[in-house]
């Protein structure tokens, strides 16, 4: 079991995780592009080991049928991506504090990637979403 704690720039998100967080998973899809200005660096976790503390800044973006946004409407920061299943949350990364204890796992949506970065680290690269992606990354 970890327990992390998180939140936005301004402090007006913040969160709790007690329990497993997925291994870190890179997402080049446009639209984690446009809203992180690069690529999105992104963990998952059970609903139910998410606790929001604080969520006076929080606002939710339906950026598509399969998803919500999550981010602050005070600092801006990138937060979290709710997909419609309610499997999980995924939680970006960058905004757990540090020491997280995560890895990274793969790369998705590499089709989508920018033309301004090369993918050269070695992990797995996806050019799109596959099925089990937060099922199995935990091995």
């Amino acid at each position: 079991m970890s327990n992390a704690s998180g939140g936005c720039l301004c402090g007006a998100v913040r969160y709790e995780i007690t329990g497993k967080m997925q291994k870190v998973v890179y997402c080049h899809c446009e639209q984690c592009r446009k809203t992180s200005g690069h690529f999105v660096a992104a963990t998952a976790v059970d609903l139910d080991k998410l606790q929001l503390v604080d969520d006076s800044g929080l606002t939710w973006y339906q950026s598509s049928d399969i998803a919500d946004r999550g981010f602050c409407n005070q600092c801006g920061s990138s937060i979290f991506w709710r997909p419609a299943h309610g499997k999980y949350m995924a939680v970006m990364a960058g905004a757990i504090d540090a020491p997280t204890g995560l890895r990274s796992h793969e790369h998705i949506h590499t089709a989508d990637a920018s033309d301004y970065y090369e993918i050269c680290d070695g992990l797995p690269q996806f050019p799109h979403e596959h099925e089990d992606l937060w099922e199995e990354n935990d091995k």
